[in-house]
């Protein structure tokens, strides 16, 4: 029988997978996340159950994710890439139709949003690109990577889904950033996308011109398309600096907050917690994006380099949007608050990136334990 100090010995690769300063920063929002839920979801039965499953799902995810090894992941970039394509033509013929959007794949014993597999399989599959051609590149390998990124990025606005259509968007061209573009290209980028503004204007949808006006005034509708964002910056003001106190926010209990476990669970948490709970949790989410882009500078290869760069810019992508959202500064585009917001995809998605991004710094630590230079 093998003694105690052998067993841990032997479990120890598969247990101290993860990096110990992200894993505490998530597991602290992940806490405040359960503390959260339990007052927003108050008249949803069930929801705060199910939200602490898909937290647990989540981080399952991650610690599978951090032990995947990096050649695994070359392995499976182009395949992952190729499928997500798949379902998301599948979707744009078959998919189910809810609230005027095709974005759900029905499989018979579940259903699906494949919208959700590219913000993982776009940046793998531009990091295996840049990977392949790292030493050589030129102005054409530039180009092959946009077309991979407008490929994916025009079939999800397509559903339509503004905003998982920009996360992807933001998840592959942050790779492409990564990898060298020129700074004057991009500038120039920047200068076309204003020009071509008013076009855009016509192309959009009108639900999505809608919430551009509503930004601007969301009064002009208070109790239609304004409703999300007045309801939601009264419920921030309200907390004060202290807050009121948690489940004793008075827009929350009364029901005035809506999306509340989803989208807006920022306006529940700051009028329980006021500014000091904003600031703590905004202090939680730069920490986790230092430490990421951290793990980005440190990592041992170019492949695990862009990735890790992409997956920390897209999480702070993530907290920024949501925040500016229902704070009334950006527009209402559904990205829902890294591991607060209810949502079995989204966390899911959330916990696979922050495990390829343990699983870089493990790697890392592993090269370093064989005397390796990294």
């Amino acid at each position: 029988m093998k003694s105690p100090a052998a067993v841990l010995a032997r479990l120890r690769p598969w247990v101290l997978v993860f990096d110990a300063l992200l894993l505490g920063l998530l597991g602290v929002i992940a806490l405040l996340s359960v503390v959260t839920m339990y007052s927003a979801a108050h008249d949803f039965p069930g929801r705060f159950e199910a939200h602490l499953r898909n937290l647990l799902l989540a981080f399952a995810v991650m610690w599978g994710a951090a032990l995947m090894p990096r050649v695994w992941l070359q392995r499976v970039a182009v395949p992952l890439f190729l499928g997500g394509i798949a379902l998301l033509i599948a979707v744009a013929l078959f998919g189910d139709v809810a609230k005027g959007a095709r974005r759900w794949l029905n499989l018979g014993v579940m259903r699906i949003q494949p919208s959700e597999v590219m913000k993982i399989a776009l940046p793998l599959m531009l990091a295996w690109y840049f990977q392949r051609r790292e030493g050589g590149l030129n102005w054409f390998d530039f180009v092959a990577a946009g077309l991979l990124l407008i490929l994916p990025v025009g079939l999800i606005a397509r559903q339509p889904d503004l905003g998982t259509a920009l996360l992807v968007l933001a998840s592959g061209g942050f790779v492409i950033f990564l990898a060298g573009l020129s700074w004057k290209l991009i500038g120039s980028l920047a200068v076309a996308t204003l020009a071509c503004a008013p076009l855009l204007w016509g192309v959009m949808h009108d639900y999505q011109r809608q919430r551009v006006l509503t930004l601007l005034d969301p009064a002009s509708d208070p109790l239609g398309k304004g409703f999300h964002i007045i309801q939601s910056t009264i419920a921030i003001g309200s907390g004060g600096v202290w807050g009121k106190g948690w489940m004793e926010g008075t827009q929350t209990r009364l029901e005035f907050v809506p999306e509340r476990t989803t989208d807006f669970i920022l306006a529940v948490f700051s009028e329980e917690f006021g500014l000091v709970g904003n600031g703590l949790l905004i202090l939680l989410y730069c920490l986790i994006v230092l430490r990421a882009l951290a793990i980005s500078a440190q990592a041992p290869t170019a492949f695990q380099r862009l990735l890790a760069g992409s997956l920390a810019l897209v999480f702070f992508v993530y907290a920024f949007v949501n925040i500016g959202m229902v704070s009334g500064v950006l527009p209402v585009v559904g990205v829902p608050l890294p591991f607060m917001s209810y949502g079995g995809t989204a966390m899911v998605t959330l916990g696979l990136g922050m495990g390829l991004l343990m699983g870089v710094q493990r790697e890392r630590a592993d090269l370093r334990a064989q005397g390796r230079r990294v």
